[in-house]
């Protein structure tokens, strides 16, 4: 493994949205509790001065260099954050302050690659720096983007897009997708399915899949029902009939789906299609496995039950939503 220590910008300007800043450094400190200490990244929040920024949240931040500063410097990879308006009716616009879009410029210059977390993706196309290429945001500004820069191939679907040295990310939540896929470029995937063990999260899910997720939402207040969601998961190719998971649960048929229906809002039955079909979305977004193959894997078992549950979730075909959704290969 590199021993190389990568120079991370994050851009800091008052009214940033917090968790944009905060996330993707999240990420890269239990990297290096992963591989210690001899490897992994130097982040860096610049703003234009050294006063305290504060975040769309009310919680001020700290620069650590102001962007003069790091002008001309070599930087791996720039963060550019982005943040918002909201009018009084509820309407959401994201902000670009022309100060801000000619750092970002000027940086851009002098770093390896750029990528924007969530709304940062207008500041990018401002810049110049989305001219001619595939990018995302947060699906609420995604016709904003595309309405003002007619020059950039706007996809609101995708959690995050790769475009050659330019990365855009889409909801805030996302930022944590985006920084786990350049932990994955710069130290292989294994190290970042670690990482993203550490955070708790599901999987580390590929750039392709949609901002909009099916089958782990909303989340339950009960431990049964959050054990049950685990063993869901973990034998997601096996029968997991309703009387299985009452077994599971201790309880009978009757109370477990009154369990469901108060919990998720659901019944096990559909909970269970969900959750294949997230699986199956995964597999055929990271893998070239045959339709066949995700029907065994994910439990549908022919692929005439995979094409039907896509039908009835996604509004879609296992092979139309690979042909959409496909990660390529760097």
């Amino acid at each position: 493994m590199s021993t190389v220590e990568r120079f991370v910008v994050v851009v800091l300007f008052d009214g940033v949205d917090l968790l944009d800043v905060t996330g993707p450094p999240e990420v890269f400190a239990l990297l290096r509790r992963e591989v210690g200490d001899a490897t992994g990244y130097r982040v860096a929040l610049a703003a234009e001065t050294l006063d305290p920024v504060t975040t769309s949240a009310g919680v001020r931040i700290l620069p650590d260099l102001t962007l003069g500063e790091v002008a001309g410097r070599s930087i791996d990879t720039l963060l550019v954050p982005g943040s918002v308006e909201v009018d009084d009716r509820g309407r959401i616009r994201a902000l670009a302050d022309p100060m801000v879009v000619d750092r970002v410029r000027t940086l851009a210059a002098t770093s390896r690659r750029v990528a924007s977390v969530c709304v940062g993706a207008h500041i990018l196309a401002e810049a110049g720096l989305l001219d001619g290429r595939r990018a995302t945001t947060h699906w609420s500004t995604a016709q904003q983007l595309a309405d003002e820069h007619p020059s950039v191939e706007v996809d609101a679907d995708p959690i995050f897009i790769r475009d050659e040295v330019v990365w855009t990310g889409a909801g805030i939540s996302a930022c944590l997708d985006l920084s786990l896929a350049l932990v994955a470029e710069d130290f292989g995937e294994t190290v970042a399915l670690r990482v993203a063990r550490q955070l708790v999260m599901y999987l580390k899910r590929p750039g392709g899949q949609s901002q909009f997720s099916v089958p782990l939402e909303p989340l339950s207040t009960t431990r049964r029902i959050e054990d049950l969601r685990h063993y869901i998961t973990r034998n997601i190719a096996g029968e997991l009939s309703v009387a299985d998971l009452a077994e599971q649960a201790h309880v009978g048929e009757r109370q477990l789906a009154r369990i469901f229906r108060t919990e998720l809002g659901t019944t096990p039955a559909a909970y269970i299609e969900s959750a294949r079909v997230e699986v199956a979305r995964n597999r055929l977004e990271s893998t070239d496995d045959t339709l066949e193959r995700v029907a065994t894997v994910c439990g549908f078992n022919t692929t005439d039950t995979l094409v039907r549950a896509f039908r009835r979730k996604l509004d879609t075909t296992p092979t139309e939503y690979r042909s959409r959704f496909r990660s390529p290969s760097p």
